[in-house]
């Protein structure tokens, strides 16, 4: 079913011997939490536990074991923010293969520094990934560089299939494979291994809502593409040639997540399997999330695809979706401006089991009586119907509650006035 597509079932056999003992054969097990939360039996591929915590390092060790020994000799480029360009400094530095990374110059610097500590030389250049693309061809032309492309590869696709065969060795029942798309790599690589060895098993890609490029492509559609999004990773404004024609040929669907789903599946990741996943490596558990009844009583196979992911953002995504379950909440209390009222407060509180985390008395900068103040107050409780509770209680006692509700295009969050 292979022999016309640019990768066959052959070479990721083969690139999986050429990475053994040098890219890690990651776990993957059965999560019963998860399965139980989500309606169906969930495996997880746990690809962000690689040394640089992505999948990327199987494409890119493949691809740097099949350079001659001239192409090794005068080094290579790649053009990456991120995993590719890790995984393509850490190989390159062990096989002792010159590399250049060209990064946009507004890559987060941590990523910067981590890639340099990798050994790679790295050029920032241009405002975006397609004029740094630029600037990578401009070496490939003046030093005669090989050029790694992170996705668009014979060799980058098959060593990305390598997920699919030790998936598959470890669990072979699954009914369903699910993949974060970006450029389509893990996806097509995945697609080709799995559909020799499990010609009847579904294949699901997934992107975020905010760049559906694959999407178009198999379902030739024209969609809005741009913006801000927590999976940049697979923020791909075009789907790759190579890959695009694997995944058509053997890829059942290609479904898109929003990216309060995708937070959402962090933090389930986070709590449940005490795993950290990058907004691109929770794209498939997202997935589950938002399309329930197309996965209902099935064994699904997901891959985490990473890991890397910036602290501070990581922080607001927990707080977040704290917020939208119920589990911190602000106030906004109208009181008398009378001594001994913010005692009444916190003592309502206290009785009702909400844990106070802030508190601002505010006097000036209100639309209140001069004679009222309000109390804004952040409190932790356990879950809507706790807040319920709470904002119950101090209404009782006479007190008007506005509460902070989450809405997620809002930042920060809006304050409605409650019934």
């Amino acid at each position: 079913m292979t022999a016309a597509l640019p990768v066959s079932y052959e070479d990721v056999a083969a690139a999986a011997e050429r990475i053994a003992g040098a890219v890690a054969r990651t776990p993957s097990s059965h999560s019963r939490t998860l399965s139980q939360v989500l309606g169906c039996t969930v495996v997880v591929k746990f690809e962000n536990l690689q040394f640089t915590a992505a999948f990327k390092e199987r494409g890119a060790l493949n691809r740097l074991t099949q350079l001659t020994d001239a192409e090794r000799a005068r080094g290579v480029v790649a053009m990456s923010a991120g995993n590719h360009a890790q995984a393509v400094a850490y190989h390159a530095t062990r096989l002792g293969i010159d590399a250049t990374i060209v990064m946009p110059t507004d890559t987060p610097f941590v990523k910067v520094q981590r890639t340099r500590e990798l050994g790679a030389t790295v050029v920032l250049r241009g405002q975006g990934l397609a004029e740094a693309g630029v600037e990578a061809q401009r070496l490939v032309t003046d030093e005669g560089r090989t050029y790694v492309h992170p996705f668009d590869d014979p060799a980058i696709i098959a060593g990305q299939g390598t997920c699919a065969l030790e998936l598959l060795a470890d669990h072979p029942r699954l009914d369903v494979l699910v993949v974060p798309v970006g450029g389509g790599g893990l996806l097509a690589g995945m697609a080709v291994a799995a559909r020799h060895l499990r010609p009847d098993i579904q294949l699901v890609g997934v992107q975020t809502e905010r760049y559906p490029s694959m999407v178009d492509r198999v379902r030739h559609t024209t969609s809005p593409i741009g913006g801000s999004t927590i999976a940049e990773g697979i923020a791909v404004p075009r789907a790759g040639q190579l890959t695009g024609q694997i995944v058509e040929a053997l890829v059942d669907d290609v479904v898109t997540v929003t990216e309060e789903h995708i937070e959402e599946a962090m933090n389930l990741l986070l709590e449940i399997e005490k795993v950290v996943t990058e907004g691109a490596g929770a794209a498939g558990v997202a997935a589950l999330i938002e399309h329930p009844d197309r996965f209902a009583g099935k064994a699904v196979g997901v891959v985490l695809s990473g890991g890397n992911v910036d602290p501070r953002l990581l922080a607001s995504v927990i707080m977040r979706g704290l917020i939208r379950n119920g589990r911190l909440s602000r106030l906004h209390i109208e009181v008398p401006d009378v001594p001994g009222s913010m005692g009444s407060i916190t003592t309502i509180l206290g009785e009702v089991g909400a844990n106070i985390v802030e508190i601002l008395h505010q006097r000036m900068f209100v639309d209140l009586s001069a004679k009222s103040a309000e109390v804004e107050v952040t409190v932790e409780t356990l879950d809507h119907l706790h807040v319920d509770r709470v904002v119950s209680a101090l209404e009782g006692a006479g007190y008007l509650v506005r509460v902070g509700t989450f809405t997620y295009r809002d930042a920060p969050p809006d304050v409605t006035l409650r019934p």
